[in-house]
């Protein structure tokens, strides 16, 4: 998505420079290219030679210096560029743009920009909660800017409370978010993902491999291009992704509860989650001691969360997934017919790289009406995205056909 995406980074003076860095490295990890413009205090924090060094393009920081003798500089920088974030931004900066002064590189590059800015306000508490500082805060929103509000916590100055500039990988999903397609801006989507656990006794679980990727995976990009995500997951490792709509369940009774609740607000439902298919018959409420020789347990159905789903859905888009271990296609076709689902995402658990507890995957995607897609193995999320693909093409579909 942000591959040779051209990106102007603004760096003023505080502490929160240092994230600044963390961020261009986000940035160029992703395939960016980013030019990085600095204020005279930001440069007492972090030299222009570390910006340059790491984004490999000259760091501008002087209003009349022309790197190129046939341009002005803050002038054909800006145009070149994409979006033009600044991080961190002081209350001094921000009350510049605000009131359209411009009397260095940052400010004269920010009043040349005809897109919006992203904003990512540092400085201590008292200054973020001034009335004048959260005056020009409102008026660059208004302007169709977009600020990110900052966190909570011990900031540098050794006050404790909001003024700490938004940690570099929140950024970054704002500026995927902003440079991203944003074709799913209309719909609500509910994810799940992760495993479930059933208990057998106050130690043991009957639970799966499932690591929660592929779902949170989905939720990531669903975010990105605009949708309001809902993701309800099983106990996992992962960090929820930014600005969704987050549910821990454990059993598959809760996750079926949960699902139901969230059925109405969704437009689209993608169910990743490897939920357990059967529980103990019986929870035992002392530890189950070893004995000699073999034990048996009787077991029973869970909820068939994708069933009752199907039978339900109108005219939601119903996302199902088949992890399988031989015959795959005709594997997942069954489930895609018996569940009556919109569309079937099937992985062999049993190549290496693809299906559990790893960051790859390679799926078959299968719809409805016979349609086949076979993906090649590739990261989770590159995955996901071409599983959103097809969910927007379903959808046009549908609306074609009500027509």
């Amino acid at each position: 998505m942000l591959k040779d995406r051209c990106i102007l980074l603004g760096v003023s003076g505080g502490i929160a420079c240092y994230k600044a860095v963390e961020l261009l490295r986000l940035l160029k990890q992703a395939g960016a290219n980013v030019t990085v413009v600095m204020t005279a205090n930001a440069q007492k924090f972090v030299t222009p030679l570390t910006f340059q060094t790491l984004s490999g393009n000259p760091a501008l920081t002087d209003t009349f210096r022309l790197e190129n003798r046939s341009e002005i500089e803050h002038i054909a920088a800006v145009d070149r560029s994409e979006l033009f974030v600044i991080a961190p931004a002081t209350a001094n900066l921000i009350g510049k743009i605000a009131g359209g002064v411009a009397d260095d590189m940052v400010t004269t590059m920010a009043l040349a920009c005809t897109t919006p800015l992203l904003i990512a306000p540092a400085m201590n508490v008292h200054m973020w909660e001034n009335p004048v500082l959260q005056q020009n805060i409102a008026k660059l929103k208004a302007l169709k800017h977009e600020v990110i509000e900052p966190g909570e916590g011990e900031l540098a100055c050794g006050y404790v409370g909001a003024g700490r500039m938004a940690e570099p990988e929140t950024i970054f999903e704002h500026i995927q978010q902003y440079l991203g397609p944003q074709d799913l801006k209309e719909e609500t989507i509910l994810v799940t993902a992760g495993p479930t656990q059933e208990t057998l006794d106050p130690v043991r679980v009957l639970t799966n491999r499932s690591s929660g990727k592929m779902g949170y995976a989905i939720a990531q990009a669903a975010k990105r291009r605009g949708a309001q995500v809902i993701l309800i997951s099983g106990p996992t490792r992962l960090s929820p992704p930014i600005d969704v709509e987050y549910h821990s369940v454990t059993t598959t009774q809760e996750m079926r509860d949960a699902v139901m609740k969230a059925f109405t607000k969704a437009t689209i439902i993608i169910k990743a989650a490897a939920v357990s298919d059967f529980r103990p018959a019986q929870v035992h409420r002392q530890k189950i001691k070893k004995v000699k020789g073999k034990v048996q347990w009787l077991m029973e159905e869970t909820p068939d969360i994708l069933g009752e789903l199907g039978r339900k859905k109108g005219s939601k888009i119903l996302v199902g997934f088949a992890a399988e271990t031989e015959r795959l296609e005709e594997n997942a076709r069954k489930k895609l017919l018996a569940k009556n689902l919109d569309l079937i995402v099937a992985n062999d658990v049993t190549e290496p790289g693809a299906g559990f507890e790893v960051d790859t995957n390679r799926a078959l995607l299968l719809d409805k009406k016979g349609g086949v897609q076979d993906l090649p193995l590739m990261p989770k999320i590159q995955l996901a995205s071409k599983i959103l693909d097809r969910v927007v093409a379903l959808r046009q579909q549908k609306q074609t056909e009500r027509r």
